[in-house]
């Protein structure tokens, strides 16, 4: 019977602290395995997001009036790029829920800012858009402020 028991016991304590186990950062370090979730988050975001400009951008401009908004919400439904685009920018989500659930939105929130360096690379290198120094520096200004509050 105290066999039973300690066993029983043994078990709670080890399912007790497998269920309560978090890669929480400890004294201002974040687990490795937070970081990798906050860096799979932000390239999917950044993905989705470019394959989100490339789908729409090959509709052209619309003009969204009451009679072509059935037209335009067909088209945007049934185009491949805008379809994927969602499901990645939606997988990229659930791994950014993933990381509010282990750290403060405080600590996380300013990583925010790696979607803003890396889309404004690919936007301009890939999506040929035309940068500005004025806007470069804009995007290098959002960064230094997000960096203030993750320090802070």
């Amino acid at each position: 019977m105290q066999q039973v028991e300690e066993r029983t016991i043994a078990t709670t304590a080890l399912a007790d602290a497998t269920e309560t186990e978090q890669p929480t950062p400890r004294k201002g370090k974040l687990a490795m395995s937070t970081i990798m979730l906050i860096l799979i988050a932000t390239a999917l975001g950044v993905i989705g997001q470019m394959m989100l400009k490339q789908g729409m951008g090959s509709m052209g401009p619309l003009a969204l009036t009451l009679d072509t908004t059935p037209s335009i919400v067909w088209r945007i439904v049934t185009s491949p790029m805008v379809i994927g685009g969602l499901l990645i920018y939606g997988i990229g989500t659930f791994f950014w829920l993933i990381t509010l659930s282990r750290i403060e939105l405080s600590v996380a929130y300013p990583f925010v800012s790696l979607n803003h360096i890396i889309i404004f690379l690919l936007a301009w290198l890939v999506l040929h858009e035309q940068v500005n120094p004025l806007r470069a520096a804009g995007v290098i200004v959002i960064c230094a402020g997000m960096l203030m509050v993750a320090r802070s």
